[in-house]
Parts: C-alpha cells; structure tokens; sequence
C-alpha cells in the first residue's frame, strides 16, 4: 500500500514536501554539510520509503550555507574508521551503498542542486542522482585516493564511466582532483549551470515539472535506465518493448491522446 512522505520529520537534515515535489537540504553549513554515520543510515531509510511514497513524484537534494556536502566528517566518521575492524568497515561501507542503491531504486526522479564543495560521498550523491544542476563555483571532486582510498566507492567506477566517460572518470578517481562547473557541463556531469541565487529555485521548476508530468511513465524510465546497464541490445529492446506497453495500458497515455486530439495541454494524474 502507498504510504504518504510529506509530513516525514527529519533527524539529521531539512526535508520539506509540498504539491509532489520533496526537498532534501543537508544541513551543517558551518562544517560544508558533512555526513555522518547517522546521516548516512537516515537518507538510506528515507529512499528506501519512497519507493511507497505517492505524495511525492519528485526529490530535489541540495546542501545549505553555499555548499552542497564536503563528504564523511573527518572527526565523526573519517577517525573512527581508523579504529575498526575489517567486519565494522565491511558493515559501513555495504551501508553507504545501500544509499545508492535506495536513490537508484527509488521511482522518484532526484535531482541534484549542486553549489560549492561537493566532494567524497558528496560527490556520489551527486551522481547517484537522476539530473544534476550546477554553478560556476562548484567544485567537485572524487577525492578518495587523496585519502588513502580507492576511487572504487559507492559504485563510483560503475556510475562515472557511464556518464563522463572512461579516461575522464578514470583521471578524476586517480588523481582525485576537483573539476570546475564550467568542465562538468561540458563532460556532461551537470545538465546546466544555474546562477547561485536563483539555483534552488531553478531545481525545484525542474522537479515540478517532472512531478506534473506521467510520474509512472517516469518511474519506468528510471528503471530501464538503471537496468539496462547490465544488458545488451537485445535484451535492451525486450525490456523496452514491455515497459512501454505496460505504460499503454496506463490512462496518462489515454489522456495525453485526448488532449492532442482537443488541442489542449494534457493533465497527467501518474496511473
């Protein structure tokens, strides 16, 4: 059964929802809108509802004080790591995944609204999301190696590739350097560069957008976009070839049909 998100109360960021459209703000401008380990089980649980949520068609996800997220806080996340054991690492890093997975799995649309430092599991909130909207000053970086790490995290070898390309993914996850606005829209990591000031409101015109349009013609498209990563052309068409008849059955496609036939703008209602 559908359960309903608008009034959700938040623990560890801002969440707002009204007429379809959800806004996710994390919420610790004095330290760049840093993640912890509370933070990080919180957005896996929250995706992971609203799956079921139907008063909510799309998420836009934004960070507060001029930043989007710096990343796993180093004194509440990065030091303790230091600490554990190899089961205790195991559990936290399958969790961050678990947020990936849970915005990938999610029917909603999520849009990213990026402004400032988006870095480490910023960065991969970022690109997990479904379109991303950028500024000038944002400066993005997949900064694991410069901390040790490998760049393989949270599907970050799987997800970069994909969207910016193999050589330049595979620079930034080396070198872990940041890139600028301006080189994310022409990589295609940003779909547009927004002004600061007008950046939120430009994301959220885009998620009522989509909120107003067949949200669950968007939701298969989500889907087969996640899907068919895994699976080669044939399949790919057989997959598609389902989905979209199953979004002929649906009455958005039966209003749409009457509204061309009217002249009129079609009112879509998501069944």
């Amino acid at each position: 059964m559908s359960t309903g998100m608008a009034a959700y109360s938040a623990r560890h960021f801002r969440w707002q929802a009204q007429d379809g459209v959800a806004t996710l703000t994390l919420d610790r401008p004095e330290r760049k809108n840093p993640l912890t380990f509370e933070s990080y089980a919180e957005l896996r649980d929250l995706f992971g509802a609203l799956r079921e949520a139907a008063d909510v068609k799309a998420v836009v996800l934004a960070g507060a004080g001029g930043n989007f997220c710096s990343g796993g806080d180093v004194h509440e996340i990065i030091g303790p790591l230091t600490r554990m054991r190899v089961p205790e690492l195991l559990s936290f890093t399958r969790m961050t995944g678990d947020v990936v997975r849970a915005m990938r799995a999610c029917p909603q649309p999520v849009i990213a609204a990026v402004d400032g430092v988006c870095a480490g599991a910023g960065a991969i909130l970022a690109l997990a999301s479904d379109l991303r909207l950028g500024t000038e000053r944002a400066r993005t970086a997949f900064l694991f190696a410069r901390v040790g790490l490998s760049g393989a995290d949270m599907g970050a070898c799987t997800m970069l590739p994909r969207l910016i390309g193999q050589g330049r993914a595979a620079e930034l996850l080396y070198t872990g350097r940041s890139f600028s606005g301006e080189e994310g829209l022409a990589w295609g990591f940003f779909n547009r560069l927004c002004e600061p000031d007008v950046l939120a409101a430009e994301a959220h015109a885009l998620a009522a957008q989509l909120a107003s349009g067949p949200t669950f013609a968007h939701a298969m498209t989500k889907r087969m976009l996640h899907q068919e990563w895994a699976m080669g052309l044939e399949e790919a068409i057989e997959h598609e070839a389902q989905a979209q008849a199953l979004c002929m059955q649906g009455e958005d496609f039966r209003r749409a049909y009457e509204a061309f036939a009217a002249r009129r703008k079609p009112e879509f209602r998501g069944d």
